[in-house]
């Protein structure tokens, strides 16, 4: 049974991802509750969009999904035969929601209808310098993001990260992995930075179920 501090933390949580969506709606950053509640007093949120927004996501929906994954790229931390992921919903992906080395899921760059798993490298501001001296060194732009595969036996190709493809947008960026289900008995959270798994704590204790990964793992 998750305390009361947990439950409050969880809460708060929720109303923050309620506000992002209708901020997300709004085509406004959003950065904290403060610049919402100016935001809603100026018009720009309808109260009935405020509503409907915090009645669904709050009282009714839930801040995790179940996702698939398939393939060897994020070995050791997945592994390498399928997996069933419990995925943090992240509607407004930036610094100060994502991390450097968080477990993402993002937009295929080869195809939006696809999904890849990939961990967060580098985010606007970086210097990226390859390893090949004929490659001219970087420095990632505003909103982007460089994401790497954990199995360092793959070839960039293999690999399919922004070794291959380059940078990637931080709104492409969907959501972070944070319990990862191989098998019955093989399963447990997954390594992010300090910040995010404190951040995710709550979320596990609440929303976690494995009985009901168990039940969707398709391995």
């Amino acid at each position: 049974m998750a305390s009361l501090s947990t439950w409050c933390r969880y809460i708060r949580h929720k109303l923050e991802y309620s506000f992002s969506l209708s901020w997300k709606k709004c085509r406004i950053s959003d950065r904290s509750l403060l610049d919402m509640e100016q935001s809603y007093k100026r018009g720009l949120i309808s109260d009935r969009e405020l509503y409907d927004t915090v009645w669904k996501n709050v009282f009714q929906g839930k801040l995790t999904y179940l996702h698939w994954n398939k393939g060897e790229a994020m070995a050791p931390t997945i592994g390498e035969q399928a997996s069933t992921l419990l995925v943090r919903k992240i509607p407004i992906a930036d610094p100060t929601r994502v991390f450097l080395g968080d477990v993402i899921v993002l937009k295929d760059p080869d195809n939006s209808e696809n999904y890849l798993v990939r961990r967060l490298a580098a985010t606007e501001g970086y210097e990226m310098v390859s390893k090949d001296e004929k490659d001219e060194p970087f420095v990632l732009e505003k909103d982007q993001c460089w994401v790497l595969a954990d199995n360092d036996r793959l070839k960039p190709k293999e690999a399919k990260d922004s070794r291959l493809f380059g940078p990637v947008s931080m709104t492409d960026i969907v959501g972070r992995v944070i319990y990862s289900l191989r098998t019955a008995v093989d399963h447990g959270p997954v390594l992010n930075s300090h910040y995010s798994m404190r951040k995710d704590s709550s979320l596990l204790e609440i929303e976690l179920d494995v009985n009901d990964m168990m039940k969707n793992h398709k391995a």
